[in-house]
């Protein structure tokens, strides 16, 4: 069957998860404009040079470099879509009733997308590595290409380590932000300044959306298992839910979620105390959470999870948004 161009490039755009890599790109951005750079503009600090003059610390990675880290990142994050696939033909086939690889893209055709879209990935990172003179950097970016192929070959298929990896990865997304930031900015300021403060509270902060996005995402992918449940089991794959049963994968859905509840709360009362934050944490993300509480465990089918897995996402959307309300705050000088 001959497909159209315009079908091929949906396709390919769903392929590679357009909307995901739009997530990913805004949580980069966010980390970096909306906390990283108000938590350096609210601190003071001296430069050496001159100690009368007090001033503000400020990105040392320029602009089109850290756009460069967006795009590595984005094209690795695509990669990955393309291999997972591409190993998942028949169990995708099984559980959605349609298919890309193998139908409107050929799997020479996504091998050839998943290495083009890895080399440039990794070729990327290198150079921003470079540029902050840590060029041995890259080399995590050449591990996560190796470790999403070998997720989509192999880990994927056993139980809970697949979820964890995924979870892992994820969480990554924000920290290489602060890492790739923080490295030059420490270069230049530890020598520039008379009391340099560090920049420890740029790897907390960040730190903490990091952990939020490990904690969902571990267990959206729980929950997205529970959905696939039946043609996993069909293809042979032990994930979770087809080794441990149902029952017991709800337990540790409900066991994690009530984990990051606490969190919520024990951050706002141990850091904040803001009235914004409580609002935002409560209707936006404790709400929807107690709603995906509920819904995996009553749900009996694959729709009732599909929800689940769903309001999962929006929760994951939206603490990440919450950055915008941190450098609110933060600018507002309520907590320092």
């Amino acid at each position: 069957m001959k497909h159209s161009r315009g079908e091929k490039i949906v396709d390919l755009m769903s392929l590679v998860r357009l909307p995901n890599l739009l997530v990913v790109a805004l949580t980069m951005m966010l980390m970096r404009y909306a906390v990283i750079r108000p938590l350096l503009s609210a601190i003071p600090v001296t430069m050496a040079d001159n100690p009368l003059l007090v001033t503000r610390m400020t990105f040392q990675l320029g602009w089109f470099d850290f756009l460069i880290l967006v795009v590595s990142t984005c094209f690795i994050t695509a990669a990955g879509y393309v291999i997972n696939d591409y190993f998942d033909i028949r169990t995708d086939f099984i559980n959605r009733g349609r298919i890309i690889v193998g139908n409107t893209i050929t799997r020479r055709m996504a091998m050839m997308y998943h290495n083009v879209l890895n080399i440039l990935g990794v070729a990327g990172g290198t150079y921003v590595s470079a540029r902050i003179g840590y060029i041995w950097l890259g080399i995590f970016f050449v591990l996560i290409t190796g470790l999403l192929y070998f997720y989509s070959a192999t880990f994927k298929k056993q139980s809970l380590i697949g979820n964890i990896i995924v979870a892992l990865l994820v969480a990554m997304v924000p920290m290489m932000v602060v890492v790739y930031d923080a490295a030059p900015i420490y270069a230049f300021y530890s020598q520039a300044l008379t009391d340099f403060p560090g920049v420890a509270i740029l790897l907390w902060w960040v730190g903490g959306f990091s952990l939020f996005a490990f904690l969902t995402t571990l267990i959206r992918e729980i929950i997205k298992d529970m959905e696939d449940c039946e043609g996993d089991r069909e293809t042979g794959m032990k994930t979770l839910p087809v080794s441990c049963g149902l029952k017991t994968c709800k337990t540790i859905v409900i066991l994690l979620s009530l984990v990051t509840l606490l969190l919520f709360y024990l951050v706002w009362q141990r850091y904040l105390h803001d009235t914004v934050t409580l609002v935002y944490t409560s209707l936006l993300l404790a709400a929807p959470l107690l709603a995906v509480i509920y819904r995996v465990a009553t749900g009996r089918d694959k729709q009732q999870f599909h929800v689940a897995s769903r309001l999962m996402k929006l929760i994951m959307v939206a603490g990440m948004l919450y950055s915008l309300v941190a450098g609110a705050i933060i600018t507002s000088g309520k907590i320092f």
